[in-house]
């Protein structure tokens, strides 16, 4: 059975060989614990260029029985700078026997760049310690609790609330933070935000499911969607499961959330995820997106859709791709690679007959990623234009197109998240402007009353088209047959 250590090691040689990204990298791992061996890759690759320095100058790779450096860099975290060894055998007593000497390196490093903190020594040496920490944000599932019920809980448990977040300011303080206090969130009312050494994973409100553990930022999409409750809404790429979990709870239950992925093991963790979350209205499938017929009967009524396909994964925290980045040609063949696959994801959710709006998110940074395939789908799809949402959010898209102001992004020095883009497509009629509150997406966000909600006039021949579209592939075949029978008539006559 692989340990914990030896999946985290394996990891780490495929990153160093520029295999993949952690996340998908770890969902793909086999290994059950999926939230401890993140957590553990991400500190190992913060602290890496430390960790590196205490082995070459404790010399603990060398004699005959010397580990592999991917296997010493997570043990040496583990013993330096995380919970202990959590291994028996002989890895434990080969790094145990040098514990006194990987301490004393570690020291006299702190010495040498004058620093007297593991977070400065980071800085020091050119790590992702460009300011403090991300907090912690957990999103209360309104599937099995409420926001009341939650706070009321962690108040028994010795925890202080701060009341509702005031400033973004007020967030980046939290990072800076430690001990039992917590806040909601500033923008998303079903988020609360916690100092960033805060474990859940031994809650007993996390391990029912009554929380989710889920950043900010990916909590945007589904939330900026905004589906009424009993709507149909397709997740496009849903695994591993926490956006597909968000749009359950914001339906209440109700309607349907078809969620498809093509990795049968991403598949299979996202059902326990949402099995733990007590979601019911879900339907999964092991298919690719592209190769959903728009045209079947149950998929008349989708009308969301929650477009994040695969993407670059360059707005995560450097803690977590240190060993992962391309360079030059390498890594423009990769982003048009990738950028041709999302233009491909929201030309295909356009399709659909009924689909009202789209929303469109990455977590990258990267223009070609963003911007570039949000321009290219509104010049190939002229009955769709961009929603103005969250005009409150600091960050907005990039000048490169009229009204990418109405596009979001998400980063850690301006919103205290990881790196994301999220864009809100909504489909040009007249249906629309006479549907109810309840049925757009959160106009808490004040984005369906502001600049940018639609920004041409409506385009009726277009959306009539679109509608009659599925109608006409069906009927074509009906048509066929019977000028056949017509033409066998007048032959035998």
């Amino acid at each position: 059975m692989m340990t914990l250590y030896q999946a985290a090691a394996g990891i780490l040689d495929k990153l160093q060989r520029k295999e993949g990204a952690v996340k998908t990298l770890v969902y793909d791992s086999g290994f059950k614990n999926v939230r401890q061996l993140y957590a553990l890759l991400c500190e190992t690759l913060r602290y890496s260029s430390v960790i590196e320095d205490v082995i070459s100058s404790s010399e603990l790779l060398r004699g005959p029985k010397k580990l592999p450096m991917s296997l010493a860099k997570v043990l040496v975290y583990d013993l330096l700078f995380g919970k202990g060894l959590q291994c028996g055998g002989r890895w434990k007593s080969t790094i145990l026997a040098q514990r006194a000497r990987l301490h004393a390196e570690l020291a006299k490093l702190k010495v040498k760049k004058k620093v007297s903190s593991n977070q400065d020594l980071v800085t020091s040496m050119g790590g992702s310690s460009v300011g403090p920490a991300l907090p912690r944000y957990v999103r209360v599932n309104t599937l099995k609790t409420s926001m009341d019920d939650v706070i009321t809980c962690f108040k028994r448990q010795g925890y202080t609330y701060l009341g509702k977040a005031r400033s973004m300011e007020e967030l980046v303080d939290f990072g800076k933070k430690s001990g039992k206090k917590f806040l909601q969130d500033l923008h998303i009312p079903n988020l609360l935000v916690f100092p960033p050494s805060t474990d859940f994973h031994k809650d007993s409100l996390y391990i029912a499911g009554h929380l989710i553990l889920q950043d900010k930022a990916s909590c945007l999409p589904a939330f900026l969607l905004n589906p009424p409750v009993g709507a149909c809404v397709i997740d496009a790429c849903a695994a591993p499961g926490n956006k597909t979990s968000q749009l359950a709870a914001i339906v209440k239950n109700k309607g349907k959330v078809f969620a498809f992925d093509l990795d049968t093991k991403r598949l299979a963790t996202m059902s326990t995820l949402l099995l733990r979350a007590g979601v019911t209205c879900q339907e999964l499938a092991n298919q690719d997106f592209l190769t959903v017929n728009p045209c079947e009967p149950k998929y008349q009524k989708v009308s969301h859709i929650l477009v994040d396909p695969s993407c670059s994964g360059s707005g995560m925290p450097d803690r977590m791709r240190v060993l992962q980045d391309e360079v030059g040609a390498e890594q423009r063949g990769r982003l048009q690679a990738l950028s041709a696959f999302q233009r491909r994801a929201l030309a295909h959710a356009v399709k659909f007959p009924s689909v009202q709006y789209i929303v469109y998110s990455t977590c990258s940074v990267h223009q070609q990623e963003n911007e570039d395939v949000v321009k290219d789908t509104l010049e190939q799809h002229p009955e769709f234009s961009l929603v103005n949402v969250l005009p409150s959010w600091p960050v907005r898209g990039l000048s490169t197109f009229p009204g990418s102001e109405c596009c979001l992004r998400a980063s850690w020095s301006e919103t205290v998240t990881n790196g994301f883009f999220v864009a809100l497509f909504q489909r040009r009629s007249p249906e629309n402007k006479s549907t109810s509150e309840e049925s757009k997406p959160a106009d808490l966000h004040q984005g369906h009353a502001s600049k940018g909600e639609t920004m041409e006039k409506s385009d009726s021949l277009v959306q009539s088209k679109r509608k009659s579209e599925c109608i006409s592939q069906d009927s074509a075949s009906s048509k066929k047959k019977k000028r056949k029978r017509k033409k066998c008539k007048t032959d035998q006559s």
